[in-house]
């Protein structure tokens, strides 16, 4: 649910916003709230998993950036 909701808060950013982060993958972010939403029975665990320990971090800390 926690991907929903960051898929969500991707779609109402600016695109000023995004134009100026354009190192962030906003595209990916919201592609991966439509699978998790519309297509649950077909999303990878593994897959999941791998965007939670590998990428989740990483995007934490731009988004830090971008707010602080």
């Amino acid at each position: 649910m926690n991907f929903v909701i960051i898929g969500e808060a991707v779609a109402r950013i600016s695109e000023g916003l995004k134009q100026e982060n354009r190192h962030v993958p906003w595209m990916k972010i919201k592609g991966l709230r439509n699978l998790v939403a519309h297509d649950y029975f077909g999303v990878d665990a593994e897959e999941v998993w791998q965007i939670m320990k590998n990428n989740l971090p990483e995007l934490a800390e731009e988004i830090q950036t971008i707010v602080s």
